[in-house]
């Protein structure tokens, strides 16, 4: 039998950061997506095949004891053959880059418990949920979840600490165009970095706090209407406070001014430090902002909101 999913990558639209400190965050899902073909096999062991290289055990291996960017995936494989005489072939193909704050673990982690545990149920999106937040914490112990249930679930939604994740009912038709620093970043460095500038000027966080909360109330609203225009001022306020905790560099600023020269807004998405950040368009001035960073070198690409999420097939 084979089992195939695909789930979507994200982009963190505000609240990065801050969010740790109980400002909501807004997330989408973006078209590029993860791609995961499970099969059952004959020979006990646990195959995976990836662009970013390939993994083959034996079940019951200590995950403690694989180190491999692949290890999620056998940690689904090894939790669902445990009562099968079989072993299981992964096939993983992305669409989405690695490592760059876009949410290709997390899809990796949603479209492979899809596919894997769909091989022996008809597993609802909530248990699936459930498995890939599972499969992420092998990677990062100590993720909230947010981004693979943006990943499941597709669309917008708000997220903070105390009340968890809330689907936005809104359907904006704008381009994010996402451009890479290339900057190799360590997002545990960053959040340890912000963290001592808030425990060095705690008034001046506090303030930031606010500020963002005050922001996120007012971009829900925009999304509501469908705002373009005015979402990018918000998009360019938060890369303020983005800066003044300490998460931007010479090169990030560079592309965040040549986002600015033609889109509505531009900013920091993820950590910072590196990665990526993202500019607001719509069909009017999407491929002059492609043009204005690809003029100056940098790789970029563009997406649009995914609304659909996880689909199985």
């Amino acid at each position: 039998m084979i089992s195939k999913a695909s789930a979507p990558g994200k982009v963190i639209l505000f609240g990065e950061h801050f969010v740790v400190y109980g400002v909501k965050a807004i997330l989408c899902a973006i078209n590029k997506r993860v791609t995961v073909t499970a099969e059952n096999i004959e020979d006990k062991i646990i195959s995976i095949k990836s662009n970013i290289g390939d993994l083959e055990l034996q079940p019951n291996k200590p995950i403690s004891e694989i180190d491999s960017p692949l290890k999620p995936f056998y940690y689904l494989a090894n939790k669902m053959i445990q009562n099968q005489n079989a072993g299981i072939k992964i096939i993983v193909k992305s669409e989405i880059p690695l490592g760059v704050g876009l949410g290709s673990s997390s899809a990796c982690c949603v479209a492979g418990a899809a596919a894997i545990s769909r091989l022996y149920s008809d597993t609802s999106k909530e248990k699936i949920l459930e498995f890939a937040i599972e499969a992420e914490k092998t990677i990062f112990q100590n993720t909230s979840g947010a981004d693979c249930t943006v990943c499941t679930y597709g669309g917008i939604m708000e997220f903070n600490k105390e009340n968890g994740y809330t689907k936005i009912k809104s359907e904006p038709n704008f381009h994010l165009v996402i451009a890479n620093s290339n900057i190799e970043h360590s997002t545990e460095l960053v959040v340890n970095e912000v963290k001592s500038f808030k425990e060095k000027n705690e008034e001046e966080f506090s303030k930031l706090c606010d500020n963002e909360t005050n922001l996120v109330e007012d971009v829900l609203e925009l999304l509501k209407e469908n705002n373009t225009k005015k979402l990018g001022e918000k998009i360019n306020q938060n890369q303020k406070y983005l800066e003044a905790i300490g998460v931007s560099n010479e090169k990030i600023k560079e592309m965040i001014q040549i986002g600015m020269k033609s889109s509505f807004g531009a900013k920091i998405t993820g950590a910072g430090g590196g990665g990526c950040i993202f500019a607001l368009t719509d069909e009017t001035n999407l491929n002059e902002t492609i043009n204005q960073f690809r003029n100056k070198s940098f790789e970029c690409f563009s997406v649009k909101i995914d609304l659909k999420g996880l689909n199985t097939f």
